[in-house]
């Protein structure tokens, strides 16, 4: 799961498994595997990073979780 921002400045979280594609249009278009199309604050560059980062926490295992035992993923705030 990724913390990301709706246009009108609402923070929500996106279970990245369900990206399907990215596009800059000049917004960020997040298209995913159902079709819904949801554009976001962050650049595209952003959320691939942000992606990334969930991931790796997933592979890394138990060991990663940060304070109060959640899974944190470097970047992101909580």
């Amino acid at each position: 799961m990724i913390h990301l921002t709706r246009l009108n400045g609402a923070g929500y979280v996106l279970n990245a498994d369900l990206i399907q594609t990215l596009e800059s249009t000049p917004d960020t278009t997040i298209t995913l595997v159902g079709g819904q199309k949801m554009n976001v604050l962050e650049a595209v560059d952003e959320v691939i990073r942000r992606v990334v980062a969930f991931r790796r926490t997933i592979v890394a295992g138990p060991g990663s979780a940060g304070p109060g035992g959640e899974n944190v993923a470097e970047g992101e705030e909580r």
